[in-house]
């Protein structure tokens, strides 16, 4: 698939830029025999094959893909939390593995399956314990506290432990406490992921205004296409360990020849379906016809064109 248009960004207006990169993992193979016991046979598993892109500050950019392709690989990469075999990775200017302390002071990364709460807690026991081991300034905390509580409607369960959260309420009082310390980019690893539909939308919701309240850059990964077209703009793909596409999602749906069709339905009941890509000319069709009774409109999905990519492409 065709990758978008690349135009030269000024370093200094670049969050996030992987150049070259390949991470290997190392995987310990079934003993068949007793030799294998002693000498277990190894696999050397390519998760990352020469991935470049930059990510622009203030951009809102989806990561997708099919499960193991790569993107919680990418994440900890960026986060410091892995190492590259090859390849030069620079995040708000930083590299992870050498200034990994003073990067984390601008960076949040939340993990959809993880907490950071104290279990045992009150959720406001969290919060001002981040406060006091980040040394983040009384004022700051004050403001952003505030901020998250009221955004992400945090309030009616602040002091409530954190074990005794719905999945829901966990997880926005994990995106609040990962904001707690105002960073410039936040790395989301499948934030929407097992939440109920208004857990969703408020999430989604929040994200967004953060976004354009604050300028925040966000990179956030999902299997749910319609959450991640919702939330960004643009998208990334990823099959193999490879990107495989870069640009807005009305490009992918071209790519994929998701159509978008009208459905007119007559007055004796006879109906008939115009797929179309202009609008405008949809319109000036749909006014040389007589006796409509209704119109309907829909689209293939997404997700059904991108499962019968990633099948193609395993």
């Amino acid at each position: 698939m065709s990758k978008s248009d690349q135009t030269v960004t000024p370093r200094a207006d670049i969050a996030v830029e992987l150049s070259g990169v390949v991470k290997l993992f190392t995987q310990k193979q079934p003993s068949l025999s007793v030799r294998d016991i002693f000498l277990p046979r190894r696999k050397i598993v390519k998760a990352l094959d020469d991935v470049s892109f930059t990510v622009k500050r203030g951009e809102l950019v989806a990561y997708a893909g099919p499960n193991g392709a790569g993107k919680s690989t990418t994440i900890k990469l960026l986060g410091g939390m892995l190492a590259q075999k090859q390849g030069d990775i620079r995040v708000l200017g930083l590299s992870p593995l050498k200034n990994r302390i003073p990067l984390m002071r601008k960076l949040g990364v939340l993990f959809g399956n993880r907490t950071e709460l104290w279990w045992d807690h009150p959720v406001s026991s969290s919060y001002h314990w981040k406060q006091k081991v980040w040394d983040i300034p009384k004022n700051d905390f004050v403001e952003m506290e505030a901020l998250v509580l009221d955004l992400l409607d945090i309030r009616p369960f602040y002091q409530t432990f954190a074990r005794e959260l719905s999945l829901g309420q966990r997880m926005r009082a994990d995106l609040g406490m990962m904001l707690l310390h105002r960073p410039e980019l936040i790395l989301l690893d499948e934030p929407t992921l097992g939440l109920d539909v208004l857990a969703k939308r408020q999430m989604i919701g929040f994200l967004k205004q953060l976004n354009e309240r604050e300028g925040t850059t966000v990179v956030v990964t999902s299997h749910d296409m319609d959450d991640l077209e919702e939330m960004t703009r643009r998208i990334l793909l990823l099959s193999n360990g490879r990107i495989a596409f870069d640009g807005s999602f009305a490009a992918l749906r071209e790519e994929l020849g998701c159509t978008r069709r009208a459905i007119v339905i007559f007055n004796d009941g006879s109906r008939r379906e115009i797929a179309y890509e202009d609008t405008g000319k949809l319109l000036r069709d749909l006014s040389e016809l007589n006796n409509i009774a209704d119109i309907s409109f829909t689209q293939s999905s997404l997700e059904e064109g991108l499962a019968n990519l990633f099948l193609k492409w395993k």
